[in-house]
């Protein structure tokens, strides 16, 4: 996602003037030497081969998104690792709990934990982004992984001054100053066509919405979610062309308050499906819908990223699935075969980079509609469908509330 270094600085630095201080952690010492063995005893048992180190640094959403970040963690601790976070420690995650977080289309990915050691640093403040991949460096990580497009500068800058160590950038190429994508050999970037996604998932709400009214609920308002956005609308007009779309932004990705404001909003002016691509903030999205239907309103959320039917069971429709946590994956296989290599990956439909999550509620001709729905994803992996990533690209003006 071409993301503009200026704009993205100026509104970051704007946006956020708290300095988290970052601790360096201690390394565990060496044990001591064992002294030599003895004439006639057995001799010691050979030790244990040294598991690779893989650190990665959140953006603010951070651990317990249920969306972006824990989507990248999933990929990291469960898949890689074998490990899950309880208690604040990790724990062995049993085989079905790994096999439960795998959608059918991954059956044939082979993804098993291939051994590596998790190292987690949250950021709290954009200020942590930068410290936090130079700690991880000198934790000597033998892959170090920035989540999300706000990383891109830090990555860029740590990845520069540390040329033997290995990075990888999620949803964001490495930008130059004049706002070109360029590589650097030690840095592999995975970004997605979050757009073909939503066309999916705009397509199933376009046949789902009763009053021809729907909504979509972006985070900040940049060239990456506008791609959320231009996707969903354009699937809406694919089954439903007068269907009326309500778009919002709520400025952030971690001020649930805020999510819950626009869902609301966004709800009261008749929109009966609402989608959002806004990280934390989302989880106040889902939260409205929650209550929205509890007061007895037929009305459906669509969630992002992860599976978020968990969170309201009732009020979820699906779950626009980027696979964040296969691209962390991949990488983290590579590293442990040897043949992790810098570069640009691409994931969209065809390459099982986006998704939706299985609709688990009754809706009306159920079986029929997600037909409708899986026509178009042949299409678009046929390349008979052009999914527009810019909302200028559409014909039809968004609706504001």
């Amino acid at each position: 996602m071409p993301t503009p270094r200026p704009f993205l600085r100026l509104s970051l630095l704007s946006a956020l003037v708290l300095v988290s201080a970052c601790k360096k952690q201690e390394e565990t010492k060496p044990e001591a030497t064992a002294a030599k063995p003895s004439e006639g005893a057995a001799a010691p048992a050979a030790p244990k081969e040294k598991s690779l180190k893989v650190g990665l640094v959140t953006d603010v959403g951070g651990r317990g998104d249920h969306s972006f970040n824990d989507s990248a963690l999933r990929g990291l601790e469960l898949w890689g690792a074998g490990k899950k976070m309880e208690g604040g420690s990790y724990k062995d995650a049993s085989p079905e709990e790994l096999k439960a977080t795998l959608q059918q289309d991954l059956a044939s990915r082979d993804i098993a934990p291939v051994g590596i050691t998790p190292v987690v640093l949250q950021s709290k403040v954009p200020e942590d982004y930068e410290p936090n991949l130079q700690l991880l460096v000198d934790q000597n990580v033998a892959l170090a992984v920035g989540v999300g497009f706000m990383l891109e500068n830090a990555v860029e800058t740590v990845a520069r001054r540390n040329p033997d160590a290995k990075f990888l950038l999620i949803d964001s190429p490495i930008v130059s100053a004049d706002n070109k994508p360029y590589t650097l050999p030690n840095v592999r970037t995975v970004t997605f066509r979050e757009e073909q996604g939503s066309f999916l998932v705009g397509a199933l709400a376009g046949l789902v919405t009763q009053g021809d009214k729907v909504g979509f609920v972006g985070g900040m308002e940049v060239p990456l979610i506008k791609k959320f956005e231009a996707g969903f609308r354009a699937g809406v007009a694919a089954t439903n062309p007068k269907a009326t779309v309500l778009v919002n932004y709520t400025g952030s990705f971690d001020n649930v308050a805020a999510g819950k404001q626009v869902g609301q909003d966004l709800v009261n002016k008749g929109a009966d499906v609402v989608y959002h691509a806004a990280g934390s903030d989302g989880l106040g999205v889902i939260q409205a819908v929650k209550e929205a239907r509890a007061a007895d309103k037929n009305v459906f959320v669509i969630g992002v990223d992860s599976d978020q039917s968990h969170l309201a069971p009732e009020a979820v429709l699906t779950s626009m699935l980027k696979r964040v946590d296969l691209g962390v994956y991949e990488a983290v296989r590579d590293l442990a075969a040897g043949k992790l290599q810098g570069g640009d990956v691409v994931l969209g439909l065809k390459e099982g980079g986006v998704t939706y999550a299985p609709v688990r509620v009754e809706i009306p001709n159920k079986a029929e509609l997600l037909e409708k729905v899986e026509e178009l994803r042949a299409k678009v992996i046929a390349g008979e469908i052009q999914v527009p990533s810019d909302p200028a690209q559409l014909t039809a003006a968004p609706a504001r509330p």
